[in-house]
This record gives C-alpha cells, structure tokens and sequence, in this order.
C-alpha cells in the first residue's frame, strides 16, 4: 500500500436510525439536538455530516423530508461542512420513503448500500431492563426475521433518482465483501463513474465482522479493482469504532465516527456528543502526524456539486 499523500476526511453519523433512545440520554432526537450536534461535530473537524432524521415526539426514525427541513438549513447556514443524507432510512421503509428527503433537499452526497443483508439489532433487546418508548422493543426485535434490503434494481434507480437526477454523489456502503464486486459491476455498466468514496461497514451482526484482517482484506480488494486512488473509509460499529478508524487512517483512508455507529467515547464510557469522537478521533490523527481534510478538500476529492446547488 503506498504512503499517505492527502488529509483525512472525517464523517460524523449524527443519530442515525438503529439505536434507540433508551440506549442513551446523548443520542440526538428532535430538529434541535441533531442540529446542534452537527453544528459542533463540523466545529470539531468533521468535514462530511451523515444524517438521519427522527420522529421529535418519541425518537423513532423517521423519513419525512418536512423534519429533514427542520434542521437541514440551520446546519448549512453555520458550516461548510458536506451534508451526506442517508437512502438506507430505517429497517421497514420501502425506498420511495428512504428516497424522499433526498429528493427534496438534493444534497451534495448521499448514502448508497451496496446489497442486501441480514441486519441484526435484536440482540440490544436483551441488554435494556427498562425501555423509554414502547416501539422500542419491537423494532429492534423484528430485526430477527427481516432484511436490509438492497437489490440491483434498487441500487440503479437510486443512482437514477438522484445521481443523474439531482446531481448526489455517493457513500457507496459495504457490508460485506461481496458488496465491493457489486459496485465493480455499477462501474464497469457505466452506471456510475469515479472518483468513489467507499464506506466499508464492519461489525454488524449480518455483515463482515470488526476484525482488522477484514479490513486489511476490503481495502487491497478495494485497490485492485479500482486503483489506489480510491478514497476509503470506515465505520465500525460500537467498540471497534476508535481502534479500526485508526488502523484505517494508517493504512491511508478516512474515517467515520458518530452516535449512529457507536454510543460509547471508551469502555464503559458513554459519549456525551458527537463532538467528543470527532475530537478523540481528530487527536489520535494529529498524534500520528495525519492531516485533517477540511469541507472543500472533501468537496474537490470527491467531485461533489458544492453546497450552493442543493435545496435548502
């Protein structure tokens, strides 16, 4: 692999839609908090904001474009930060309401899974005595028998819908191995062309496990099939946040961090912010002599359409 020649970018995902509100009392739930740990999470170096929405009465997700908007313009009129709308939603949305808000904001970036997989959150179930809202329960439940679904068809008409359509460029999301041939297959169609900013996804109960061999593994089959110019990233889920963005960011990637991929800041430690993983991840960085790409760095690596072409 050759050495580091660029900063790395970091993503902050913000709240995201898999963990609930029982799990923490930091994890963002209205308009305001999201949009206020945005706002701090840029401040503290996060160039690319990954975000999802919820239901401000009880904190399930939701894919209304009308609270999107809530906080959306607040977070561009005090950042430059890249905002990277997410099209995976929620488990049981169909891709018309995972599609919605996109189409209504036209971000700069989007999210975009690259296969359907087995996504399993009922084991969090177990782990609560005592549950804030009742949909809890059941929704990480019913994660048991369903799937994160994401065909082929799925996967063009979302590069259709808002590739060619609004101009989003994509987090092309990789939970398993599997999913770097698919995206090989969107490229070599013309579908979609580079640059790529490649998301891989480990630690998920369905999808590659959190082990740094298996990153090893993703990013030389990454580079073989689409050159060592690719831009990576990873998110990692819950306790192999912090230690699999660092070995990412040695091996020449980005990283991504935020209370969508973990709750903790250390073992036994919950995060009180957003702000505090960008700012461990940002030291350890800066510790091992890594730059930090700033939004307009992101912007020209990632060929993005800039923020003055969305709609909010």
């Amino acid at each position: 692999m050759k050495a580091r020649k660029r900063p790395a970018i970091i993503s902050c995902a913000v709240t995201g839609s898999l963990h609930t509100p029982s799990m923490s009392p930091h994890l963002p739930l209205t308009p305001d908090e999201i949009a206020a740990e945005a706002i701090a999470a840029a401040e503290a170096g996060a160039a690319i904001l990954h975000l999802h929405a919820r239901d401000p009465r009880d904190g399930r997700p939701t894919s209304s474009p009308d609270v999107f908007m809530e906080f959306l313009p607040r977070i561009k009129q005090a950042t430059s930060a890249v905002v990277n709308i997410t099209t995976g939603g929620a488990p049981g949305m169909t891709l018309d309401l995972r599609l919605a808000a996109a189409e209504k904001a036209s971000p700069e970036m989007t999210s975009l899974n690259m296969g359907t997989i087995n996504m399993g959150l009922f084991p969090a179930a177990t782990k609560m005595d005592q549950w804030r809202y009742e949909w809890e329960k059941p929704f990480l439940e019913a994660t048991r028998d369903g799937t994160f679904k994401n065909t082929f068809a799925d996967i063009a008409e979302i590069v259709e819908r808002l590739g060619k359509g609004q101009g989003c460029r994509f987090e092309f999301e990789c939970y398993d191995l599997g999913h770097l041939y698919n995206l090989a297959w969107l490229i070599d169609q013309r579908i979609y062309e580079p640059p790529l900013f490649i998301q891989f996804c480990l630690g998920i109960l369905g999808g590659v496990g959190g082990e740094v061999d298996h990153l090893l593994h993703m990013v030389r089959t990454a580079q073989r099939l689409f050159g060592d110019d690719v831009e990576f990233s990873v998110l990692a889920a819950g306790r192999h946040q912090m230690p699999l963005a660092t070995h990412n960011a040695l091996l020449g990637g980005n990283v991504r961090v935020g209370l969508e991929d973990s709750l903790y800041l250390a073992r036994g430690t919950l995060a009180r912010s957003n702000a505090e993983q960008v700012t461990k991840i940002r030291q350890i960085m800066e510790t091992l002599d890594i730059g930090i790409a700033t939004p307009d760095e992101a912007r020209s690596r990632l060929a993005l359409k800039g923020a003055d072409r969305t709609n909010f």
